[in-house]
Formats: structure tokens, C-alpha cells, sequence
């Protein structure tokens, strides 16, 4: 292996680190979100966007780091750990896409529940960490599932 290896390992969990970390900061902002009145709301919500679109770009280095350390490294796509993680790593941008944007767009709305939504962010943050972090253990720990 040549030095491209260490950078390139280096910036694949830098990009893991900058797309889990921010979401569980966010769980306390929850709770001032429940109470907050129209100017603080959309300083949480701007939080809350800054976050997923930060996430959005660490993934991208998350999957360009990985095609590269799988090519450095002469892995097989086939390995069973490789391709489970890229199964949840497809779902999570799935979610990612899909969960939070249109959660935060309806707090525009005066006649959306607050509450309700508020409950609904909680939960879409505990699935996408829980997500993040089983891929991340797949990664860690290479079980070999099939041969």
C-alpha cells in the first residue's frame, strides 16, 4: 500500500465523524425547539439545516473515500460486510433525503402541531444514527456474514 491509504482512511472517518457528530448535538436543541417562540424557532431550524446539509457533504467524501480504500486495497464488492454496509449506507441517504427537509419545511406552517413535529425530528434523528452506527459497526468489525 502506498501513502494514499493512511489520507485516505484518514478522511473517510474524518467524513463519518462530520456526518454522525452534529445529530447529537441537535437532541438537546429538541427541547428549546418545543419551547421556542417565532425568532429563536428559526435559528434552531437553520441548526437543524446546517446540520443535515453538512452531513449531505461529509457523505460525499464518506462513499468517494470508500470506492477509493476499496480499490486501494483490492477488497472484493462482494465481501459480505462491504456490501451490507452499503445496503444501510444507500438507506441512510434514503432517509437522510427524505426525513428531515420536509419535517423542518412544515414548521412554516401556523397550523402544524409543534409538539408533533418536534417528536417527529427526535425520531428521525434516533433512526439515523441508529443507521450510521450500525454501518459504522459493520465497517469496524467486518463480520464475514456469507462466503
Amino acid at each position: 500500500m502506498n501513502l494514499a491509504y493512511p489520507f485516505l482512511l484518514y478522511l473517510h472517518i474524518f467524513s463519518v465523524i462530520l456526518s454522525v457528530g452534529p445529530f447529537f448535538i441537535l437532541l438537546p436543541l429538541l427541547k428549546k425547539l418545543k419551547v421556542a417562540g417565532p425568532g429563536h424557532e428559526e435559528a434552531y431550524l437553520d441548526t437543524f439545516r446546517a446540520a443535515v446539509r453538512l452531513a449531505k457533504h461529509a457523505g460525499h467524501v464518506l462513499v468517494v473515500t470508500g470506492v477509493l480504500l476499496v480499490w486501494i486495497t483490492k477488497r472484493s464488492w462482494t465481501t459480505s460486510w462491504l456490501l451490507t454496509t452499503i445496503v444501510i449506507l444507500i438507506c441512510s441517504l434514503y432517509f437522510l433525503a427524505r426525513a428531515f427537509s420536509p419535517t423542518i419545511r412544515r414548521f412554516k406552517d401556523p397550523e402544524e402541531q409543534r409538539a408533533e413535529l418536534t417528536s417527529k425530528l427526535k425520531r428521525t434523528i434516533w433512526i439515523y444514527l441508529a443507521l450510521m452506527l450500525f454501518m459504522l459497526w459493520f465497517m469496524v468489525a467486518k463480520p464475514q456474514l456469507w462466503t
